[in-house]
Formats: C-alpha cells, sequence, structure tokens
C-alpha cells in the first residue's frame, strides 16, 4: 500500500522502503500524484548549450526528462554526459543505461561516475540492436543483461559493493527503473518478467508506445491480480502519431509496439494535412484512457521533433501545468 512522499512505500511483504534519493521524480511518484515524463534525445553537437536548448521545451512541463542511451543504435552525446548537464541546469533526468555497448566494469564505472554527477534517476535497458543503427557493423557486447544490470545496480547501492566485492565509499543512492512490454509475446509472461525486474531492483517502470488500450488494460489487470502494483511504479509510453507513414514504420522498425487496425485505418482516412491533427486526437483520447487505469502511475512523453504537439496534448489533457521539472519549476 503507497503512502505519502517522505514516509515509504509498504510492498505486498509489509516491509517499508524509504525514498532512495531526495529527487523530485522519486517524491511526486511516493505522493500519488499522476506523473509525466518526457524522452530527451541528445543532439549531436559538443555545445553544451544545444543540450539545454533542446530540453527546454518539454522540460518546462515534466517531471522528469528521460535521458536516451543512443536509441536506436545511433551515436549522439552521452546520456551521462547530457544527463550531467541537464542536471547541472536544474532538470530532474532520468539517465538510461544500456547493455548493448559496455561490458560490466564500464557499466559499473558509468553508474558510479553518473551517481558523483548528482544524477539520481536510472533506467536500466537492454538497448536497440545495431542493425536497426547507423553503425550495424558494431559488435555487440551484452555482457549483462538488463536484469542483470538491475542486479548490479541494486548491489552497489544496498551493499555499497561492486561485483567483485570490493567496497564503495560511499555507496550511491538510486532510484531505479526498468522497462515493461505488455506489447510483446508472450503476452500472459509480460507479468511474471516484470515481477523478475521488481525482485532485481526496479522500483518504476516505463512501457513502449501505447496505442492498444485494451492490451494495456489486460496487461494491467494481470499486474493487478498479482499485486505488482503495489510494489513499483508503471508510466505508459505515448505519443502523437506523425501521419499515415509513421505508423508503418512503428509497426515494422519498433520493437514492442502495437497499432491496432482501427488506429491505422483512422490515419489512413484522415487527408493528409489533416493527419498530424487526427495523429495528436488519437494520442489525447489514449491519455484520458490511460489515466482512468488502476495501478498506472503516469505517462511517458515520446515526441521526438513534435515538441510542440506533445505541449498541446498535455495541455488539453490538463497534464501541461504540472509540477515542472525545470530550474523555473521549483522544488
Amino acid at each position: 500500500m503507497r503512502s505519502c512522499a517522505g514516509q515509504g512505500i509498504r510492498t505486498s511483504e509489509s516491509a517499508v522502503i524509504e525514498p532512495r534519493t531526495d529527487g523530485r521524480f522519486e517524491a511526486r511518484l511516493r505522493s500519488g500524484a499522476f506523473v509525466v515524463t518526457a524522452e530527451f534525445s541528445p543532439p549531436d553537437s559538443t555545445d553544451p548549450q544545444d543540450v539545454l536548448r533542446a530540453a527546454s521545451r518539454l522540460g518546462e512541463v515534466a517531471d522528469a526528462l528521460n535521458v536516451t542511451d543512443a536509441s536506436g543504435a545511433n551515436c549522439h552525446i552521452s546520456s551521462v554526459a547530457a544527463s550531467a548537464i541537464l542536471t547541472r541546469a536544474g532538470y530532474e533526468v532520468i539517465h538510461q543505461v544500456t547493455c548493448r555497448d559496455r561490458n560490466r566494469i564500464a557499466l559499473q564505472a558509468d553508474l558510479l561516475g553518473a551517481n558523483a554527477l548528482g544524477i539520481k534517476n536510472i533506467l536500466c535497458l537492454t538497448g536497440d540492436d545495431v542493425t536497426v543503427g547507423d553503425h550495424p557493423q558494431s559488435k555487440r557486447v551484452f555482457d549483462l543483461d538488463s536484469i542483470q544490470l538491475l542486479q548490479t545496480a541494486r548491489r552497489m547501492r544496498d551493499e555499497g559493493v561492486f561485483l567483485s566485492g570490493r567496497r564503495i565509499s560511499p555507496p550511491p543512492r538510486w532510484f531505479l527503473g526498468g522497462a515493461d512490454h505488455p506489447f510483446v509475446e508472450p503476452f500472459d509472461y509480460r507479468p511474471q518478467r516484470l515481477a523478475k525486474k521488481i525482485l532485481a531492483g526496479a522500483e518504476f517502470f516505463q512501457t513502449q508506445y501505447c496505442f492498444d488500450v485494451a492490451r494495456l488494460k489486460d496487461h494491467m489487470q494481470k499486474v493487478r491480480d498479482l499485486g505488482l502494483h503495489e510494489r513499483c511504479f508503471i508510466l505508459v509510453g505515448l505519443g502523437p502519431l506523425r501521419s499515415e507513414r509513421s505508423v508503418t514504420f512503428l509497426q515494422t522498425r519498433v520493437p514492442g509496439v502495437i497499432v491496432p487496425q482501427a488506429v491505422a485505418e483512422r490515419m489512413r482516412k484522415t487527408p493528409a494535412a489533416r493527419q498530424r491533427e487526427e495523429g495528436k486526437r488519437i494520442c489525447i483520447e489514449i491519455v484520458q484512457q490511460v489515466r482512468e487505469i488502476e495501478g498506472i502511475s503516469g505517462i511517458h512523453m515520446m515526441a521526438y521533433q513534435q515538441e510542440d504537439t506533445a505541449l498541446e496534448i498535455l495541455e488539453e489533457t490538463g497534464l501541461g501545468k504540472i509540477r515542472r521539472s525545470s530550474p523555473s519549476g521549483g522544488g
């Protein structure tokens, strides 16, 4: 049973877990507020001001910015560097860490360095395969998988040791997260996978794009049946469709996304000049439905190069005036 921020969260095992950090993102979740995070892809630049400019729009209306780690297996400024720049400027960030490119030595070093730079929230991911990115000839590492990465980070935090057993003093403080996959078969296995990640150390989750609300509802029913919604915070990934072509891209190029036939047909039947607006309306409708599902703690907005549309969606759904992640938002 969840309790107020600062008083911890009670799990089904009746163990009270105190807040892991003094971060605003964790505090908002523990307070019971409906949270908004926003995906942030670091730019191809060496200028920190470019990072800040790119973050300024959605950073004003998000509880935290989720800084991607070479998403799509494409090169950008490193997630830890961009996260540090944003943290120094006063933004609340979620630092993505993927297993694709680094072995356990590099992963532990980067995790420790991130905490030394003030980064409090870590999202542990497997990572997109190199074949989908701009360096398909790259060698995959995958020394650890996402569950092992969670276990590693939890051990570093809770036991104050590296995987080798060597001490860390003082140990890091993190709020740990992972990915939930309601839209990937086998569907019946997904709640069990979620439970494994909770046992590994995950306390919050973000999903891939949700266009199939019926599938999400079925997943969340199974999650509630297992009591998992009392042991973690789940944020549903959402984003506006730009065009009929974007539907095809998501269906064929982005793993873990289901675009129902009704949604695809709705976009197809809309004149090209009005498809962006129709995509926005679809997203607004999904936001409204998602907010009614028990066990959902917030949304994760993914709107690359559609920041204005994302802001309109948040405004029209009443989520655009939430406590801000940027310095101007206070606390």
